[in-house]
């Protein structure tokens, strides 16, 4: 790769503000940043591609490595259990004739479920008057005008 120093660099600008001038090298040196980030961003999305790309690849490998491994222990299993039905069935000729029939008595259907009722003023009432008092429920309804009247200090008026 290219390497500039410092030393280098000088020498470019030197040039390049003999070339093209004090008044014009400030708008081409802005042009020419611009256009070195639009080349660093395409090589950054070009890199980030290429990256995405392998990792894709990767996971596609993983995929089939996992999908190959589950098969491989459904086949295992498959055959176990297979091996076992068959020692059963070679050990214990006579299971199915001393088991009961499962068949004799027919099943019922299970109870419909019915959801209770629920009465809250059943539920308020069932609380002690102690408790309400206690912890400021109110037992009796009362309008806003009369609680505010209730709870006004004595001696105090409103003015009408």
């Amino acid at each position: 790769m290219i390497d500039f120093g410092f030393d280098k660099l000088a020498l470019i600008g030197a040039v390049a503000l003999i070339v093209i001038g004090p008044e014009k090298l400030p708008k081409v040196a802005r042009t020419l940043g611009h256009l070195v980030g639009k080349a660093q961003r395409y090589v950054a999305d070009v890199k980030a591609e290429v990256n995405r790309s392998i990792e894709l690849e990767e996971l596609k490998k993983m995929k089939t490595q996992f999908e190959s491994a589950a098969q491989d222990v459904q086949t295992t299993v498959h055959q176990e259990v297979s091996a076992a039905t068959s020692s059963l069935s070679t050990d214990w000729p006579s299971y199915e004739t001393t088991m009961p029939a499962l068949d004799s008595e027919p099943l019922r259907e299970p109870p419909t479920y019915k959801p209770t009722r629920k009465n809250w003023r059943l539920k308020r009432s069932a609380t002690p008057q102690w408790y309400k008092h206690k912890h400021g429920i109110r037992s009796k309804a009362q309008s806003g005008a009369a609680r505010v009247a209730r709870f006004r200090p004595p001696g105090v008026k409103l003015p009408r």
